[in-house]
């Protein structure tokens, strides 16, 4: 890392991430666990281009917890909606990484950098590579976001103002 950027701790944690079901419980020495709102299947093909007008976004259907709070995946890819509401601040930006309990089961959650000035109830991709498929019950920890401190602020008309901004609420 630069000089001047770092790995927020735990004292400013608590103020970047709302609505987490047990702050104490969630907030890491060097991050935040986000926790699992939704899971939806993908349905179809996306499509990307160099601008946003050749973007089409993949379409998806939520699939249901059962009356116990689990769900059953097969293996392949879902898109998983987080309980938490994230807001970077203009001085920082955050990775996610999946819970490394995941990665023992054979699952893996694929993220994009977490811009600052973002606000919103995030999204990730769920791999779920194992052949046996996963079970997951709602509000699990599956990521935890680690954010890190620019080496400069930047201005608020240059924080995040993409299409995903807001996204969920």
């Amino acid at each position: 890392m630069q000089d001047g950027t770092r790995v927020l701790s735990r004292s400013r944690l608590r103020e970047l991430v709302r609505e987490m079901i047990d702050p104490d419980l969630q907030i890491q020495p060097n991050g935040v666990d986000l926790t699992l709102r939704a899971v939806e299947r993908i349905i179809d093909s996306g499509a990307i281009g160099f601008e946003n007008r050749d973007r089409k976004i993949s379409r998806s259907v939520r699939l249901e917890f059962d009356e116990d709070g689990w769900i059953e995946l097969e293996q392949g890819i879902y898109k998983v909606i987080f309980n938490e509401v994230v807001q970077i601040p203009h001085d920082c930006m955050a990775i996610g990484l999946p819970r490394s309990s995941l990665l023992r089961c054979g699952v893996t959650i694929e993220t994009a950098v977490w811009d600052a000035g973002y606000m919103g109830r995030s999204e990730a991709l769920l791999l779920v590579m194992n052949p046996a498929g996963f079970r997951m019950k709602k509000n699990a920890r599956i990521l935890q976001l680690v954010f890190l401190r620019l080496e400069e602020r930047i201005e608020e008309d240059d924080g995040y103002k993409g299409t995903y901004q807001l996204e969920n609420l």
